[in-house]
């Protein structure tokens, strides 16, 4: 079986840098053998990506938003790495959330997820099945367009085996 990371560069992308929070908090805490990860944002390079990472989304912009969900799932994913030690420790992901910063008339948000959601399923296969919710919002910090959260369940040892 591939290890995640090497799927990750398979299909051309890369965990980033662990994202620093952005306040007093950090990105990700282990509870017996569950990560939570706070809200993670279209940041790359430390800032957020010029498309679809900021303002309100419509169905103008869908594709592009879609798009920041997956950028958004690698800074969560980095900061899951971070406690797990390896993305190869998950067990199953849990639960996404996603917030859409999204125009008053615009009800798609579980469409914009769902960039998220496909890049789990094709990473994780049937570990990638995961309940979600997504939400729309007036505003997100920073004025980012979208703020992604993920639960997942891992093995603690695994560093050990």
């Amino acid at each position: 079986m591939a290890h995640i990371e090497q799927k990750l560069a398979d299909i051309g992308l890369s965990l980033p840098a662990l994202p620093p929070p952005a306040g007093q908090y950090v990105t990700a805490v282990s509870v017996g053998n569950i990560i939570y990860t706070s809200g993670h944002l279209p940041f790359s390079e430390g800032r957020l990506i010029a498309e679809g990472s900021r303002g309100r989304v419509g169905d103008e912009s869908l594709e592009a938003a879609a798009l920041a969900a997956r950028i958004a799932l690698l800074n969560a994913l980095a900061s899951i790495r971070s406690v797990a030690g390896s993305l190869d420790a998950l067990e199953r992901i849990v639960k996404l959330t996603l917030y859409v910063a999204s125009e008053p008339s615009f009800n798609d948000q579980h469409l914009v997820a769902d960039g998220a959601s496909s890049l789990l399923n094709e990473l994780f296969g049937e570990k990638g099945v995961h309940v979600r919710s997504a939400v729309g919002v007036a505003e997100l910090p920073l004025g980012a367009s979208l703020e992604l959260e993920l639960i997942v369940q891992y093995d603690p040892f695994y560093k050990l085996v």
